[in-house]
């Protein structure tokens, strides 16, 4: 049965996440295209909103969501540092923790655990870091198209020595890259993007996500709010919670991404909009807004450590995740 639900947006407020009915705000990044003074700057230029029932409906179209165990299979592409890698290890590992501090990553998890397919049974509450892979030595360059991403993912699975598991019930396979790293439309439309392996290209279907360190390419645009563009003069980033702009801004777009390969993995599940080509899924409607009252430029309000940092959500590190949609 196809089922229309109420998009809300999950709001920060003091240590409980609450699913409130918010006014209809768009969605923002500052995209290059945005200038000051334009209007899209203010309001944003992206066809992902966030905002009330009457504005956007996610609809189930009936395809699989992940209710099997959650295994997140990283692939570091290109140069990293250890720092780097533990950042992101320890906010995947964040995901499914136990009594944590709130409010919290596994908090914030739940509300992706609300979706359900024809069985009715809920995204999977299990997500857990698996085996990694590395490819220090750039094997498909640092100019990178969206195929040539699966192909990256075809060299980790098939590899001579410890290839990573297949596993396409419940595999998760993320494609990092380092900050040298150049991928098709990223910093111009994308900053990652999730979609599904080709048989042949890889020689299974995988659900998995790309997203890339922006540090030196453009951190104004995907690690925002914690660097600001040049054509925003006047306007001053925070601090990331973990001292790395590019790899905390790597933090909210990969949550961004698993929630929605969760929730969508095969672009046939939960999403709104006609064209499954383009799909508004459940992190779009709020993306840019990390805390209540957020909408336009404004992130929304949020916590800030004895530090200086900012964050809003507390699991294995601080972290500063994007909110998304809950279904009633």
């Amino acid at each position: 049965m196809r089922r229309a639900t109420t998009v809300r947006c999950l709001l920060v407020c003091g240590a409980l996440l609450l699913l409130l009915r918010t006014t209809p705000a768009v969605a923002w990044r500052p995209w290059p295209h945005q200038r000051t003074g334009h209007s899209d700057l203010i309001l944003g230029g992206s066809k992902k909103y966030e905002g009330s029932s009457e504005l956007v409906h996610l609809k189930y179209h009936m395809g699989p969501i992940l209710t099997a165990n959650i295994t997140v299979y990283p692939i570091w592409y290109g140069t990293w540092r250890k720092a780097q890698k533990k950042i992101i290890r320890e906010f995947i590992s964040s995901i499914s923790a136990l009594r944590p501090k709130r409010p919290s990553v596994s908090g914030w998890w739940r509300t992706v655990r609300l979706y359900t397919d024809q069985t009715g049974a809920n995204t999977s509450r299990s997500v857990r870091l698996g085996e990694e892979k590395s490819d220090r030595f750039y094997s498909h360059g640092k100019s990178l198209t969206r195929l040539s991403v699966q192909s990256v993912i075809k060299s980790a699975v098939t590899a001579r020595t410890r290839p990573l598991a297949t596993n396409p019930r419940g595999g998760l396979y993320l494609v990092l890259t380092a900050d040298d790293v150049y991928v098709q439309d990223f910093c111009d439309n994308v900053c990652g993007f999730h979609y599904f392996t080709f048989p042949s290209i890889v020689g299974f279907t995988l659900p998995y996500a790309w997203v890339g360190n922006s540090a030196k390419l453009c951190p104004g645009v995907c690690a925002y709010p914690f660097a600001v563009p040049e054509y925003m003069p006047g306007w001053k980033p925070v601090k990331p919670p973990n001292g790395d702009v590019g790899v905390d801004g790597m933090v909210s777009v990969i949550g961004h991404e698993i929630a929605e390969l969760a929730t969508n993995p095969l672009v046939n599940a939960w999403y709104a909009g006609q064209d499954p080509s383009f799909p508004v899924e459940i992190a779009d409607l709020c993306e840019g807004i990390y805390g209540t009252g957020g909408g336009g430029s404004y992130t929304g309000q949020m916590m800030e450590g004895p530090d200086g940092d900012t964050y809003n959500m507390n699991g294995n590190r601080r972290s500063e995740l994007p909110l998304f949609a809950g279904r009633r």
